[in-house]
């Protein structure tokens, strides 16, 4: 599921500068903390990908095997 979100433009006189919101539904499953340093990369035109500077360990998800390949 995508979250369409709108480029937004600060307009001051001294720079140029234009902000995004990150919805809450996205910060809570990413466990985002307010002052967390997130980067940019650019992958092409269209893709933009924002991830953290550094990074932290991925959870086991409930109800998901740690060994795919092992039968049940």
């Amino acid at each position: 599921m995508g979250y369409k979100v709108k480029l937004q433009r600060v307009a001051r006189p001294t720079n140029r500068s234009y902000y995004l919101t990150i919805p809450s539904a996205l910060v809570d499953c990413m466990e985002l903390e307010k002052g967390e340093t997130l980067e940019w990369i650019l992958e092409d035109k269209n893709t933009l990908v924002l991830r953290r500077s550094i990074p932290v360990p991925p959870k086991q998800l409930q109800g998901i095997a740690s060994d795919a390949s092992t039968p049940a």
